[in-house]
């Protein structure tokens, strides 16, 4: 992938900037933050790592929004500063969508705060974004530490781990165990019934992931999109109002390509998980 944009040079932004270039995710990261020179104070930190951790990755930094213009991926991110006000979100979230929707029309957008759900539907809802040009990525964090629960339960690696996790977090979550599996073979035939209702409540509580995990998952949605992993990654998606019923965006299974959503890949469902799952979407 060329170029990146990273909006907020925040914790998270900070971060993602890092993830993305230690990874040689892009020829380009750009880092951009209005407050003064923060930003362009993390990206020559990071760019001093490259000799110790050997990527090539190019990280600048820049205090305007037009900075993104030529970007493949904008990652919206949290402002530097007071950390108890910085992400972006409501109406001060949907101005700063319009404003790059319209300095980047092309760009894909990826929203990495764990607050970003709202966004997302607000941004294809309200501003007319393509629903498969704008995702959050925080949900594939949720997933990262469910497998790494599971995995301690069952005392394997979480590399053999592979589930699914549907639906709006923390509370209205939907785990596919029907669809799980432990190296090939079935979860639902490790873990008993109530052992899984425990995971459940203990997957939700996990909420809201913290910002090395939420950077992590940032990278895996981007370096999917960059056609380096054919893997489905969970994102929060946009609803889709075509079908004449109202529902709210929702964390789901989808593969990626250059230009966003290609598919969503549904996992298998029980009924009451089905249920559960459209109950979840429900305005």
């Amino acid at each position: 992938m060329r170029e990146v944009a990273i909006v907020g040079a925040g914790e998270l932004g900070g971060l993602v900037a890092h993830a993305l270039a230690r990874r040689n995710a892009a020829d380009l990261v750009r880092l951009i933050d209005e407050s003064g020179r923060v930003a362009e104070g993390k990206a020559l930190d990071i760019s001093h790592a490259a000799p110790v951790e050997g990527f090539t990755t190019a990280v600048a930094g820049s205090t305007g929004l037009p900075a993104a213009a030529g970007a493949d991926v904008v990652v919206i991110a949290d402002r530097a500063g007071d950390p108890g006000n910085n992400i972006w979100q409501g109406e001060g979230g949907l101005a700063l969508v319009r404003q790059l929707n319209g300095i980047a029309p092309r760009a894909f957008f990826l929203c990495a705060g764990a607050s970003h759900r709202d966004l997302v539907e607000r941004s294809v809802r309200e501003l007319q974004i393509p629903r498969t040009r704008i995702l959050g990525s925080a949900s594939e964090a949720l997933v990262a530490a469910a497998t790494a629960i599971v995995a301690l339960e069952i005392d394997v690696s979480p590399r053999d781990v592979a589930l699914s996790i549907l639906g709006v977090p923390p509370d209205r979550i939907v785990i596919a165990w029907e669809d799980a599996a432990v190296a090939g073979f079935r979860v639902t035939g490790m873990i008993t019934e109530p052992v899984r209702r425990q995971l459940t409540r203990r997957i939700g509580a996990l909420w809201p992931v913290g910002p090395y995990a939420l950077a992590a998952a940032a990278w895996r949605v981007v370096d999917t999109v960059s056609g380096n992993s054919r893997r489905p990654v969970t994102c929060f998606v946009a609803p889709d109002d075509r079908a004449g019923v109202r529902t709210r965006a929702a964390a789901l299974p989808v593969r990626l390509g250059p230009s966003g959503i290609v598919e969503v890949v549904m996992p298998t469902l029980s009924g009451i998980d089905r249920v559960a799952l459209d109950n979840a979407m429900l305005l």
